[in-house]
């Protein structure tokens, strides 16, 4: 990748990439979650979810149209908050992705595993994450083929599934519908947003996305409806479909959960075991892609001397950036063990520079008076009950 004169990628291109980021280990991880803990009214909790991600999109991509500048959350931030504001908004975004992709590596080497039992998981995890750097390292021509490849595999399969357990929908599942409160299906949103974290990433991608002012608002916004909508098709469709008896276990994957019930579609449940490798792969390869760019536009944002100096003479570009969020990905693989600590620490860091950004908007005249101001205080007033509860996973970790 030459970093004087990157090649732009168009809607469609940025679209894929934050469709890949999204769609990860998150919508297979969070429905056995969900019913052991939730029951049936995790639907809510996903619709809750979703809901909460397009007021927040919405307002990302309002942000992005007014600001169209390289630097997304530090731009937006700063705007009331200052430089150092706008520094601390950037780096909660990046530390958050990077715990982020340290879990889903893990759940990669685990998938790894069930498939191929030749290897221990950490090998497979490790593994995979040093070949994607390297993929990654290698420019943006072989993204843009990978980006193209993975989400055609992640989305047919997701979509048999859907069709598979709607064919064998049963109402009686539903009951009873909210078996462990209502309290359990909000404090449910910190794992379940985990699967939509990445939405933003067209926003990170600024300086390689051709004619950015339009296309970053619509690849944001076309991505949040179309894995929206395939995430409450797939998660309702798994409770109509299995009783909440079997995901007692909160553990299994869903494919051994649809083992139980599907087993004459073994061919099926194979396929869909590769799909759910396809989009963890997806989500770490689109990851360290917009990371490392948010990371050499982070860096430019510092006053540090010693910062400008690697950046003027080329020693932090864009093939040393994407090995330090290689790096940084192993830091947390290796750092954190506990899933519900993954989930809500990266909950808490990226909300904190959502928040942080929408804010902005309520700074000015002109969003109140065209009214898009309702749009992100909904976002908002969604983001802090997600944040607060991430905060008491946090706690309860901890205790």
């Amino acid at each position: 990748m030459d970093s004087t004169s990157p090649e732009k990628i168009g809607l469609s291109t940025a679209t894929i990439v934050g469709m890949n980021a999204m769609i990860g280990a998150g919508i297979f991880v969070a429905p056995a979650a969900l019913a052991s803990n939730v029951g049936p009214a995790g639907i809510l909790t996903y619709a809750f979810v979703i809901l909460a991600v397009w007021c927040i999109g919405l307002s990302i991509s309002r942000l992005a149209q007014l600001y169209p500048e390289e630097g997304s959350f530090y731009i937006y931030a700063k705007q009331w908050g200052g430089h150092i504001l706008g520094l601390l908004a950037a780096g909660a975004y990046f530390l958050g992705l990077l715990i982020a992709m340290g879990l889903l590596a893990q759940k990669a080497g685990a998938y790894l595993y069930e498939a191929f039992p030749f290897f221990s998981e950490n090998i497979y995890g490790l593994g995979l994450l040093l070949f994607l750097t390297v993929l990654n390292m290698l420019g943006v021509t072989m993204s843009e083929l990978g980006q193209t490849i993975l989400i055609i595999c992640t989305v047919f399969p997701l979509l048999s599934t859907i069709v598979m357990c709607f064919s064998h929908a049963n109402l009686n599942n539903l009951i009873p519908f909210m078996p462990y409160g209502f309290t359990n299906v909000l404090s449910a949103t910190r794992a379940v947003i985990f699967g939509f974290f990445g939405f933003e990433c067209a926003a990170s991608l600024f300086r390689i996305v051709d004619n950015p002012k339009r296309n970053v608002p619509k690849a944001l916004t076309y991505g949040i409806m179309l894995v929206g909508l395939l995430y409450l098709l797939f998660v309702t469709s798994l409770v109509l479909s299995v009783p909440t008896s079997f995901f007692a276990d909160s553990t299994l994957s869903v494919t051994k959960i649809l083992k139980n019930v599907f087993p004459n579609q073994t061919w099926l449940i194979t396929l869909i075991h590769l799909s759910i490798l396809s989009a963890i792969i997806g989500t770490i390869h689109s990851m360290i892609w917009s990371a490392s760019e948010l990371l050499l536009s982070y860096a430019s944002k510092f006053k540090n001397n010693n910062v400008k100096q690697l950046l003027r003479s080329g020693t932090l570009n864009d093939t040393s950036a994407v090995f330090l969020v290689g790096f940084g990905i192993f830091s947390s693989y290796i750092g954190l063990k506990n899933q519900d600590l993954f989930f809500s620490i990266t909950a808490i860091a990226i909300i904190f520079a959502f928040v942080s950004s929408m804010i902005t908007l309520l700074t000015l005249k002109s969003e109140w008076q065209s009214k898009h101001n309702i749009i992100t205080l909904i976002g908002m007033a969604t983001a802090f009950v997600i944040f607060g509860f991430a905060l008491q996973g946090v706690f309860l970790s901890i205790a």
